[in-house]
């Protein structure tokens, strides 16, 4: 296994291979992501849980990892902590939809390299887990509009509810006809 290389200044160690770690609760997503970085070349390892993601950081050691932070079984940080206990080197990204400066600051301390809000796509995870020194990911060519995000956000409650409307609201802090109004338009570009 490759030391890590990093100095002050010098760019970080990338592993040479491409093992990649998938973890997140929501199989849809999962499933495409998996599918989206097999086309660019990782050798990819999925998990919906924090216990299956622990386990295959320890027997697998991958060399890169994209954490969703909340999971229904608890904190995606676990994950990130026994990943770099296997391989310290582990470059890893972590994806929440609840993104907040205390779980950035907490993620890249553990030794996440980059901390991105859902839904994030292919291209940027993929940014992410390259990028080199100082560089900065690109930013998306489309990326999503504010309104898109948030209806975006809505509707992952929205399922995290069991497709309760009531539920919903109560959640989300809103009147339940403003949600049934917005649940019945169509997705915003």
């Amino acid at each position: 296994m490759a030391e890590k290389t990093e100095d002050q200044g010098a760019a970080p160690f990338i592993p040479d291979d491409r093992t990649l770690l998938l973890v997140d609760d929501d199989a849809p997503f999962l499933t495409r992501l998996a599918r989206a970085m097999e086309q660019r070349g990782f050798e990819v390892m999925s998990a919906g849980t924090i216990r299956e993601g622990k386990d295959l950081a320890r027997t697998r050691k991958p060399a890169f990892a994209v954490i969703d932070l909340r999971l229904e079984d608890g904190n995606g940080l676990d994950v990130v902590a026994a990943i770099q206990e296997a391989r310290p080197e582990a470059r890893i990204v972590v994806l929440t939809g609840y993104g907040n400066i205390a779980t950035a600051v907490a993620a890249v301390k553990l030794g996440a390299v980059d901390y991105l809000a859902k839904p994030s796509d292919a291209d940027a995870i993929e940014d992410a887990l390259l990028a080199r020194g100082g560089d900065k990911a690109t930013p998306p060519e489309n990326p999503m509009s504010a309104d898109r995000v948030r209806w975006e956000h809505i509707q992952r409650v929205y399922e995290l509810c069991d497709r309760n409307v009531s539920e919903t609201a109560r959640r989300l802090n809103m009147h339940r006809r403003t949600l049934q109004r917005i649940l019945a338009k169509r997705a915003p570009k």
